[in-house]
């Protein structure tokens, strides 16, 4: 699959879409990926690692790594 200008590709360990709220409901990655639309890869992860925090209501109980790249153009 081509990585082409703009694109970008989460990696993530199991620790973040095993994350659970209160109810067991596992967080929703998918539905969370319109929060890596920034520009700035940092300040995506930050925007989505504070929504995981949200979800889970605390800190996280396991771990969780996530890294962000994107293609810029030449």
């Amino acid at each position: 699959m081509p990585f082409l200008e703009g694109d970008r590709i989460l990696l993530f360990t199991d620790g973040v879409v095993e994350a659970r709220d209160d109810s067991g409901t596992f967080y929703p990655l998918n539905d969370r990926l319109h929060l890596l639309r920034s520009d700035e890869p940092q300040e995506a992860l930050d925007s989505l690692r504070a929504d995981l925090v949200a979800h889970t209501g605390g800190p996280l109980p396991d771990d969780a790594a996530m890294l962000l790249l994107r293609r810029h153009a030449r």
